[in-house]
């Protein structure tokens, strides 16, 4: 009797372990972090420098803490593989409680050597929110950093949301490690594309438990949110000075969604055939918009530029486009979205109809707050600041 009840529970064991290595579900997670490269510390006085050269010297009494820097890379997915990632890590030094999360997103970028993991050589500005009491991770994004060698995927929902959730649990595998104290409490910030990333990460923070991750405030500055929006109003317009940024896009879809078209599909000559290079992560956006064009009828393929004014041209394009704009989504937590009314990069006009479309959803926590007579670059520094107030006011 005794050697059959064995025997059985030997059995069960046997099936129990085998379910477990079936269900993927059950299995023990990878770790997130893959490394953490001091990157320096610096005093409240030489960040004060800092901010001073890249134009954020009204930040300065914001500055109070001295802060240490880490390079950090972690797992994340591309396409559904399993790729490196990196960025910036900043935790603030003698602060007098555990300090809270902040996550803070970068605007568009072209040079390889702006990745944030690049620090001190480049500074982006979102390293101060470290040196005001927050311990704050600055995501380089697929394609930058570690990651160069992939084609960014600009304005993608699922990879930008992926980048900035895989580096907030590589972050907290390396405060845990190190015995670091943070508090519950975790912010969202981001400007230009940054904000549009931010606002992907907070669509799946907030709709996929799963991630184990809470919100308590997001501020987003002047971010393409809606996608479609943007690209039906440069269209419309004779004028956009911005083709980088259209070249990046387009580039970004035909790689990320393996549509594998030749560039001329959507650009004429000479520009389609300089794009790869110009987007080789060796020139500036000022470099590459001198050798594009800004008259859109000039920059785009004739019949790729008629049927972006066509309901029934590149069905395909807005279609993704679309997926890309946060459909059928409302935000739960407290909002901000921040834009300048002047904005020539990013039109103003793309944060209202989001603000609009959130509200008619029932959304009770979003505000748009405008910066009257503000440009896409004079209007980082106050959205930061205002931003930054707001962001305190939640941290209790």
């Amino acid at each position: 009797m005794k050697l059959k009840s064995l025997s059985f529970l030997l059995l069960i064991i046997t099936v129990t372990s085998a379910c477990r290595k079936d269900r993927p579900d059950l299995q023990e997670e990878t770790p997130v972090l893959i490394s953490a490269t001091p990157a320096g510390s610096y005093t409240r006085t030489q960040l004060q420098t800092f901010a001073t050269v890249a134009g954020f010297g009204n930040f300065s009494a914001a500055i109070q803490y001295d802060v240490d820097f880490f390079r950090i890379a972690y797992r994340t997915t591309y396409k559904g593989s399993e790729v490196q990632a990196s960025g910036l890590l900043a935790i603030p030094k003698g602060t007098p409680k555990a300090p809270s999360l902040l996550s803070a997103q970068h605007g568009t970028m072209f040079l390889d050597a702006d990745a944030p993991s690049n620090f001190p050589l480049t500074f982006s500005g979102f390293e101060l929110f470290a040196t005001a009491g927050f311990i704050t991770a600055i995501p380089d994004y697929l394609g930058y950093g570690v990651s160069k060698d992939i084609v960014h995927p600009y304005y993608d929902a699922e990879h930008s949301a992926s980048t900035v959730i895989d580096m907030l649990k590589a972050v907290k595998d390396y405060l845990e490690k190190e015995n670091i104290q943070y508090s519950s409490r975790l912010f969202l910030a981001g400007y230009s594309e940054g904000g549009y990333v931010t606002m992907a990460a907070q669509q799946e923070i907030e709709t996929n438990s799963s991630h184990n991750l809470t919100l308590s405030g997001v501020a987003a500055g002047a971010g393409g949110y809606d996608v479609t929006g943007m690209l039906s109003s440069i269209a419309s317009r004779a004028n956009y000075s911005e083709p980088s940024f259209l070249a990046l896009l387009l580039q970004s879809y035909n790689t990320t969604y393996n549509w594998n078209h030749p560039l001329t599909q959507f650009f004429q000559e000479p520009y389609a055939s300089r794009i790869p290079d110009l987007l080789n992560g060796a020139r500036s956006r000022e470099q590459i918009n001198s050798q594009l064009s800004t008259a859109t009828a000039q920059l785009f393929n004739p019949t790729f530029y008629a049927a972006l004014s066509n309901s029934a041209g590149e069905t395909v394009l807005k279609q993704a486009i679309a997926a890309n704009s946060f459909p059928n989504w409302v935000p739960k937590t407290p909002t901000r979205l921040y834009h300048g009314t002047a904005d020539e990069a990013v039109f103003f006009q793309t944060s209202q109809s989001t603000f609009n479309r959130f509200s008619a959803a029932g959304a009770t926590n979003v505000q748009l707050i405008s910066i009257p007579g503000g440009t896409h670059q004079s209007s980082i520094q106050p959205m930061m600041l205002d931003a930054l107030i707001w962001i305190r006011s939640l941290d209790q």
